[in-house]
């Protein structure tokens, strides 16, 4: 082939760049790594057309690291009590309208109970920063979730604590940890907290829980506030250089108690896209598609398994409390994300090739 003719195949010969960013997309496959300015071009750049491209390569990878199984993770929604005041978040301490609620550890070990029985083998214990569930008392539920069900993973998603904190839980059993960066844009993060929280210390909290052991997640909203290419760009460098076993994204919906009740959500299209980026970029990462996703679109789990996930998390909440852990507007509370509807699930995975594995699910060493 002349280099005239690779240059034409490169560009596109229409001058939209098609071509250009199929080859990106096909760099991504083969080496897992761009340019900032490379991730620029692809972000901006997805079209219908180089969706299906991406999909289809997305799906290739995760079936080739872990076949057709779709992991499942019990999610139990511990406490809506926060200390912090994000502007993005629903339960933030600032919002006088929340029901609060902070479960017993019976009442969590109740529901670990009842999602054994329906073939749990993965809970995530997720929460606001409530400072009474304190250390020693999380590590307590910790050990008597492992003493009562010791072929079981433990996820803690219970965000910024000290590297202390951090080895008392992974010591107690504690097998991952969930904490989204948010952005890996100073600015941007500023933007979306108060005076106070920082991203730097956000980002060494993560690597901290690297370096103890946890299997560690990070991730994003698509679609805040004063997100940008750039901003997408630089989580993507981010996560690369972190290289997580998990990571979790999804679609910013506002939410109507908060600074950005008015804000636009992010779009589906995008987090499909992103989500399958991620996966070309992170082979053996455990990437969920999202309750989010499912809010803002009636089959967005079927169609976040399309574009490269493979973990779901139904709830395993008490039904009292599922309405009153309101991250965001108009979250799903019934129906296919809740534990109940696990044959629901089944059958949804079923129809698109996939199938519900029983297990731990853990990442793929």
């Amino acid at each position: 082939m002349g280099k005239q003719e690779s240059e034409k195949t490169v560009t596109g010969s229409d001058g939209s760049g098609r071509y250009e960013r199929k080859a990106l997309i096909d760099k991504l496959y083969e080496t897992q790594e761009l340019s900032r300015e490379e991730w620029i071009r692809l972000i901006e750049g997805r079209t219908p057309e180089l969706s299906q491209y991406l999909f289809e390569k997305a799906r290739a990878v995760r079936e080739r690291e872990y076949g057709k199984a779709v992991y499942i993770r019990g999610l139990i929604e511990c406490s809506n009590y926060c200390r912090n005041n994000c502007y993005y978040c629903g339960i933030r301490r600032g919002n006088q309208n929340a029901q609060r609620y902070r479960l017993t550890a019976d009442e969590i070990l109740s529901c670990c109970e009842n999602g054994y029985s329906l073939g749990f083998r993965t809970f995530v214990l997720q929460g606001g920063e409530d400072p009474a569930m304190t250390d020693g008392w999380v590590a307590d539920v910790i050990r008597r979730i492992k003493k009562e069900f010791p072929d079981c993973a433990v996820t803690l998603s219970l965000g910024e604590k000290s590297e202390a904190a951090y080895q008392c839980l992974f010591d107690a059993g504690a097998d991952r940890y969930l904490l989204r960066h948010e952005t890996a844009d100073a600015d941007h993060y500023g933007k979306l907290h108060p005076d106070g929280l920082s991203l730097a210390h956000r980002m060494e909290c993560l690597r901290t829980l690297k370096r103890i052991g946890f299997q560690t997640g990070c991730g994003f909203m698509v679609g805040s506030p004063g997100q940008t290419p750039e901003c997408l760009a630089k989580d993507m460098a981010f996560i690369r250089e972190l290289n997580p076993q998990m990571v979790g994204i999804g679609p910013f919906i506002p939410q109507h108690d908060t600074p950005f009740r008015d804000e636009r959500a992010g779009a589906f299209e995008e987090t499909l896209w992103l989500l399958g980026l991620i996966r070309l970029m992170l082979p053996r990462v455990l990437l969920p598609a999202t309750t989010a996703l499912g809010t803002i679109h009636p089959k967005g789990r079927e169609l976040g398994m399309l574009a490269g996930a493979n973990v779901v998390m139904p709830n395993l909440s008490p039904l009292g409390v599922r309405k009153k852990y309101l991250l965001y507007d108009n979250k799903i509370c019934t129906g296919d994300e809740a534990a109940e509807s696990l044959n629901s699930l089944k059958e949804s995975m079923k129809a698109i090739g996939y199938e519900v594995a029983v297990g731990r699910g853990d990442y793929r060493l």
